[in-house]
């Protein structure tokens, strides 16, 4: 690895740590600098896109705590000087309607630089499991 592409891999990682450590806390003010206005998103409940106002009112009202957080395995890729993916396994352990939730999911993230700050234009979540859901079938 060169030292370039270990300084972006260095910088994204610790830029996705604190969008996670951003939703842990709450803190609406981190998520929505560090977002793009407008944000898609994607995972289970499908396709969409969140303006920043919206991410923090999301934040600020949510029913849902998250407890802790792993990122590992992560992988970087610089798409452009501007434009960088960051693709890595995360371990959560949340706090849902009252009851501790825990799963492993695959996410990724877009990032662009836009006036000389790197925000998140795209953010994607992955459930682990069998591919077909077999593993999820009651």
């Amino acid at each position: 690895m060169n030292t370039r592409s270990g300084s972006l891999e260095k910088e994204l990682l610790e830029l996705e740590n604190q969008y996670w450590r951003a939703m842990q806390n709450g803190d609406s003010k981190t998520a929505t600098r560090l977002s793009a206005d407008p944000c898609i998103v994607t995972g289970a409940q499908g396709v969409g896109q969140v303006d920043r106002k919206t991410m923090g009112k999301l934040l600020d009202s949510a029913k849902w705590k998250l407890d802790r957080f792993t990122l590992l395995d992560p992988v970087v890729r610089a798409l452009t000087d501007d434009v960088a993916v960051i693709a890595y396994k995360v371990h959560e352990e949340l706090t849902v309607d009252g009851k501790v939730v825990t799963f492993d999911a695959a996410d990724s993230s877009t990032w662009v630089r836009l006036d000389g700050q790197w925000v998140c234009a795209v953010h994607t979540e992955a459930i682990a499991g069998d591919p077909f859901g077999r593993d999820r079938m009651t």
